[in-house]
């Protein structure tokens, strides 16, 4: 595999923890707010129970480190049934090392597609995802790289190609996250990097794969609610967030004519360890709580909806739009 990427890879991690340490040592070691709502359990609507907070304090150096998160996130779904749903597709995924983007990856393997698994420099947790996808039984490759580098991209879709001999469904899934309470604290190398990863990322990594999609494709980015709804921490996240809602709808209209689909899934809280390598400490443990649900979304709850947006058995009139899973609206 190329590996001549790892080094830009390994310096944007140390980058992101650089910034993240700026912040850290504004907020306090164990500083921030505290969770919020009544104490009446959270919502339990699923097909297994699902962990609630309070959770242990936690807090974790960029990107993050899924094997280190507790609880652990659940993501392999044992309750789901594959149907060939994806069968004999190639899917690329990037962030796919955990959280959304590893449960994503399981759950189109089940589906039959093979999977190319791009991360920044979270080795074990890659190699975890590459493990998982091919326990059901689906060939897989990965990637180690950053999205904001374009020759990264054009590599990933090229060995994406060699390994599979097609590229079928694009999931543009990594992002940067970090809180910022003073609109004075987030400086320029913090703004920079969050649009680098979360929008010339997703660019970079359409506009190579793009030319080498066919009618039937699709591409299923990952948004969130601060790009409908916004956050008052999380300026250049949310924006960037907005930015990816915006360009999913044009790109759907655009692509229309060729048979390539553009949607986008935008989570509210889910467990993941973009949170706790983002969050104090305290706010970790409350993490989730104040949604109408009283829980973050666990990666298994969020993956089905990048199989039903992906899959042209069950979504091939639907493009242009933006899915919100957020745990319900409170209103206030």
């Amino acid at each position: 595999m190329d590996d001549r990427f790892t080094p830009a890879a390994e310096k944007t991690a140390d980058d992101e923890r650089r910034i993240q340490a700026e912040i850290d040592a504004r907020a306090g070691a164990g500083g921030g707010g505290g969770g919020g709502g009544k104490d009446e359990g959270a919502v339990q609507a699923g097909a297994r129970k699902y962990p609630e907070p309070p959770f242990p304090r936690q807090h974790q150096t960029k990107p993050g480190n899924e094997a280190a998160l507790d609880p652990a996130p659940m993501y392999d779904a044992p309750f789901w049934k594959g149907s060939g749903k994806l069968e004999g597709f190639a899917a690329l995924i990037t962030g796919a090392d955990s959280g959304i983007g590893r449960s994503v990856a399981v759950l189109f393997a089940r589906e039959g597609c093979d999977v190319a698994i791009c991360h920044l420099d979270e080795d074990a947790d890659a190699e975890e995802t590459r493990r998982a996808v091919e326990a059901e039984g689906r060939k897989a490759i990965v990637m180690k790289g950053d999205v904001a580098d374009p020759a990264f991209s054009k590599m990933a879709v090229a060995e994406t190609l060699k390994a599979f001999g097609r590229i079928d469904v694009v999931v543009p899934n990594a992002a940067f996250q970090e809180h910022v309470e003073a609109f004075e604290d987030l400086t320029f190398e913090h703004f920079d990097r969050t649009l680098k990863t979360n929008l010339y990322g997703y660019f970079n990594l359409t506009k190579a794969a793009v030319p080498h999609m066919k009618s039937g494709g699709s591409i299923v980015m990952t948004g969130s609610v601060t790009g409908i709804m916004g956050n008052k921490d999380l300026l250049d996240y949310s924006m960037t967030k907005g930015g990816i809602h915006a360009f999913a709808r044009s790109l759907g209209t655009h692509l229309a004519p060729r048979g390539i689909r553009v949607n986008v899934v935008a989570p509210g809280p889910v467990w993941t360890p973009l949170n706790p390598a983002d969050k104090q400490a305290e706010d970790v443990a409350h993490f989730g709580q104040k949604t109408v649900m009283k829980r973050p979304a666990q990666p298994e709850e969020i993956a089905p909806a990048y199989v039903f947006l992906a899959s042209p058995q069950m979504s091939s009139f639907i493009t242009g739009e933006v899915l919100p899973i957020i745990g319900g609206y409170s209103g206030g």
